[in-house]
């Protein structure tokens, strides 16, 4: 079967390394075509910086964050494992850990990102 569940944290690591990485990756496609705009399409250009400023943008760009965060921590998870094959014994306890560092890190950016929508 092509998507099978197994249930345990490691099988959500991988899914969300993947999925994140995937989402950083069309964010990369994104980014050079806003960039080409710069001097291809100036006014086009100022139509998809307005979009990046809007809420949806934002939104967007909590999420690019999000991405980025989890895949940067899920990696050095993944090389602490590489370079001393004994914690994986405890790659549950990383992976826990590094949602800890990810809501610590995360939730305080996402904050700083969206203030603008609600500010009055």
């Amino acid at each position: 079967m092509l998507f099978r569940y197994r249930g345990s944290e490691g099988m959500l690591a991988w899914a969300f390394h993947r999925i994140s990485g995937v989402a950083i990756w069309l964010f990369v496609i994104l980014h050079v075509i806003d960039i080409y705009l710069v001097g291809g399409n100036p006014e086009a250009y100022d139509e998809l910086l307005a979009i990046y400023a809007s809420p949806a943008g934002r939104v967007g760009e909590v999420l690019l964050g999000g991405a980025l965060l989890y895949h940067a921590l899920n990696g050095l998870r993944i090389i602490l494992m590489d370079f001393w094959p004994a914690l994986t014994h405890y790659h549950r306890q990383l992976w826990y850990a590094s949602w800890v560092v990810f809501a610590a890190v995360g939730l305080p950016g996402a904050f700083i990102i969206l203030r603008p929508i609600f500010a009055p």
